[in-house]
């Protein structure tokens, strides 16, 4: 023992408080002595190296039967006052089950860990963390030979994206597979807004085949198996992310249901299972057009196009379109204006702070010019007055989507009020997503439309930019 603490004293020789990461390394193997501990290297995500602990074991979990789960810990030469950065170690035969704890590669995310402070945080309480969430989601499950190998692949792929090494080659031979010949559209998420999209884009007929990407755990429930009961036609229900391989659209549906008890812990709760989908889909689809419509749309939108490394154009959030196509059916149907009605949007945020605005004037001379504008507000307050009634349920959201996703895949160049890329726009400098008018095709965002000068807008858009850039500062990618 004493000379195993030697040994360990003089691989820690560059820790900076190397007594007290020794004293807890020794608490650890008393509780867990399966736990063993080397020197590796550890690349960090700017492809930086540094020599680390590299403290390896099993946990053990109940999950019906008992299982011993294989982690591995590195451990920081800051330690105790930094956490460790935390893995799964899966065998050959086991897949990882991607939920709100862990990620595509492994990588485990707890509040433990985010919450970490010494004295308090200690590895055994990391440990007893780890157990206990594992214990409510098992995050390893048995392969098959085959189904080993494709993991395999997907946890390298997914290590070069991580380390900014990805071959642009190879992921254009991968994502060329059947490219221009078979429309295939995956839906993530298998709740109410997953169904309502799948059932709208199948009704539509915009795809010819749509997969329907259920994470949740175990046999389908709900509507998912409502939709196997039924079969219906051209619609894939699947666990696995190789089913979503090809689709030139990946619609985003699903929120996480955790016991958050703040906005901002929502929002993160959202992050967390992005972070283990998103690498994924976009390894199986990398030619797709990632279509958000998780909660808030917005900042999941950012989030997607941070994690995928897709271009801004082919990252877009279901954003106002919803409520765009209704304040033209509102202007041209009840208030009988349809001359406004073909240029009038909804833009910005979703919620209390959208803002009705124009792409123009649509008249022939000034006079007539400056007595619609004069008249125009009038009539959107009276639009929008109408629109707040209007709730948004998961069945017109899908509907909403399949419009979209039909403009996407028929390369329709049609305008739709989507969440973009807003930097530069309206004197907009942060890396925001708001909801612009935009022409979209297979590409995704052809062109933003350019709207008319109002002040009023513009400071709406500047003030939503501001707070939307503020709440995604506080969350951890």
């Amino acid at each position: 023992m004493a000379q195993a603490e030697e040994a360990l004293r003089r691989q820690l020789g560059k820790y900076k408080f190397r007594d007290l990461t020794i004293e807890e390394l020794k608490n650890v193997s008393k509780t867990y002595p399966n736990f063993t501990f080397s020197m590796n290297t550890y690349t960090f995500k700017d492809g930086s190296q540094k020599d680390l602990l590299n403290f390896s074991g099993t946990v053990p979990v109940k999950y019906g039967n008992s299982y011993n789960i294989p982690v591995c810990l590195w451990i920081l030469d800051s330690h105790p006052f930094a956490p460790p950065i935390c893995f799964l170690k899966p065998t050959a035969n086991m897949g990882i089950a991607v939920g709100k704890h862990v990620d595509a590669r492994g990588r485990i995310y707890l509040p433990y860990l985010q919450n970490w402070s010494h004295p308090k945080s200690t590895l055994i309480g990391l440990i007893k963390e780890m157990i206990a969430k594992f214990e409510e989601e098992l995050p390893l499950y048995s392969l098959s030979s085959s189904d080993a190998a494709r993991q395999s692949e997907l946890l390298s792929y997914i290590a070069k994206i991580t380390e900014g090494e990805t071959d642009m080659k190879s992921r254009n031979k991968t994502g060329g597979r059947n490219e221009g010949c078979f429309n295939k559209i995956t839906v993530v998420g298998a709740g109410e807004l997953g169904i309502a999209c799948v059932l709208a884009i199948a009704a539509k007929g915009v795809a010819d085949k749509v997969v329907l990407l259920d994470l949740s755990e175990g046999a389908a429930k709900g509507g998912a198996m409502d939709l196997e009961i039924f079969a219906v036609p051209n619609v894939e229900i699947s666990k696995d992310f190789s089913a979503s391989a090809d689709s030139k659209v990946v619609v985003l549906t699903v929120n996480s249901l955790g016991n958050a008890q703040t906005y901002l812990d929502v929002i993160q709760s959202n992050v967390d299972l992005f972070r283990g989908i998103i690498p994924a889909v976009s390894h199986y689809s990398q030619n797709a057009v990632l279509l958000v419509a998780s909660h808030p749309v917005e900042v999941m939108t950012f989030v997607s196009w941070k994690l995928s490394s897709f271009p801004k154009s082919r990252v877009i959030g279901v954003g106002a379109n919803l409520d765009s196509e209704r304040l033209q059916y509102i202007l041209t149907n009840l208030l009988k204006a349809d001359v406004l009605a073909k240029d009038a949007w909804v833009v910005g945020e979703q919620g209390e702070d959208k803002v009705p605005s124009w792409t123009s004037c649509n008249v022939a001379n000034q006079t007539e010019a400056m007595a619609a504008c004069n008249s125009r507000e009038q009539v959107a307050n009276r639009a929008m007055e109408v629109l707040k009634g209007k709730g948004q349920r998961s069945w017109s959201v899908g509907l909403s989507v399949a419009d979209l996703a039909d403009s996407i895949v028929k390369d329709k160049r049609k305008v739709h009020s989507v969440s973009t890329l807003a930097k530069g726009c309206c004197n907009i400098n942060s890396e925001v997503f708001l909801s612009l008018p935009c022409i979209l095709g297979t590409s995704g965002v052809i062109e933003v439309v350019r709207l008319e000068e109002d002040p009023l807008v513009q400071e709406k858009l500047q003030s939503s930019a501001g707070s939307i850039h503020d709440l995604q500062q506080q969350l951890k990618l």
